[in-house]
């Protein structure tokens, strides 16, 4: 009989999030066509047992994509959102190309499916050439690169914690993005293209409750000039969560809390709820008003709850 299962259904387990987020390589200056900021932010979610077996895993990408002219100005409409390639589903267009005939969402799902039940040290065994695998049995429904994704396999695991969970907890991992403080290029100095993206971890018991959640952010920027051409390249982005008292928001906060301090207290008030309380708090410009959150939450929380929202929708 196997760890996977042998452990009870009742068993409390770890939650973990973890986000590997980079600038692609296909950004570009922007000439007779506009240039591109893109963005790739491959995100997991876990369950992670006592014995250190990962019970439920949740994989997902977000591309945000964001276009300037020759001009230095931004193209992409500021209000626009991105879906991730779980939320685009078959509109991602991945089957046509595939060797297997299966969109990235399939293939995504059957690598979460593949390592649930593994270890840690199972999952960074699996044989890849080049980030794509070559084990026939998984080789079968899952083709595309997975590098990034059993980085943050290993990331979730080792950063998972005790929040309430339990093994047979549905799991949902959720994601937003938008394009931030994103702005034109003038006299003054460069534009900006960024993509402002939340994620959040989400674990659901039978009766539709939140029993954990992680929430976490990350802002990928790159610069460029009125001419259109590419200045900056942020090479490497950390999480807010990961940054952490190195975002430096506590010396601005009016309760004197960092970013991820914040996020954490948000986190654990919905723990206990359900999606529709959370959907349901009271906001004003996208700030709590409810006094039992805003003694510990302060900063804007309208992206908190769309990515509780989406990772709730996908939660399985």
């Amino acid at each position: 009989m196997s760890l996977f299962t042998a452990c009870s259904k009742t068993e409390k387990v770890k939650t973990g999030l973890a986000v590997v987020p980079s600038t692609s390589g296909k950004t570009k200056d922007a000439g007779e066509e506009d240039g591109l900021a893109q963005f790739d932010q491959t995100a997991v979610a876990v369950l992670v047992d006592s014995k250190g077996v990962i019970r439920n895993c949740a994989i997902d990408v977000m591309q945000s994509k964001i276009n300037f002219n020759a001009a230095g100005e931004i193209t992409t409409d500021m209000a626009e959102t991105f879906d991730s390639k779980h939320v685009l589903g078959d509109a991602y267009g991945m089957k046509g190309a595939s060797p297997i005939g299966k969109e990235w969402n399939e293939q995504a799902n059957a690598l979460a499916e593949y390592v649930t039940g593994k270890t840690l040290a199972e999952v960074k065994g699996i044989a890849i050439d080049g980030g794509y695998p070559t084990e026939e049995d998984l080789k079968s429904s899952v083709t595309m690169n997975i590098a990034d994704m059993i980085t943050a396999i290993e990331k979730a695991v080792n950063n998972a914690q005790d929040l309430g969970a339990s093994a047979d907890d549905k799991l949902g991992l959720g994601i937003v993005s938008n394009l931030g403080k994103s702005k034109n290029a003038s006299d003054e100095g460069d534009g900006l293209a960024q993509a402002y993206t939340h994620y959040a971890a989400v674990s659901l018991d039978k009766d539709s409750k939140i029993t954990s959640s992680i929430i976490d952010a990350s802002q990928g920027n790159v610069n460029f000039s009125v001419e259109g051409k590419v200045t900056v390249i942020a090479e490497e982005i950390q999480t807010k969560n990961e940054l952490g008292d190195g975002y430096g928001m506590k010396g601005a906060s009016p309760i004197g809390k960092e970013w991820f301090e914040q996020a954490k207290a948000f986190a654990d008030y919905i723990t206990g709820k359900k999606v529709a309380d959370v959907s349901g708090i009271a906001l004003d410009g996208g700030k709590a008003t409810d006094e039992d959150l805003t003694s510990s939450v302060t900063v804007t929380i309208t992206d908190f709850i769309g990515a509780v929202e989406r990772a709730a929708a996908a939660a399985k």
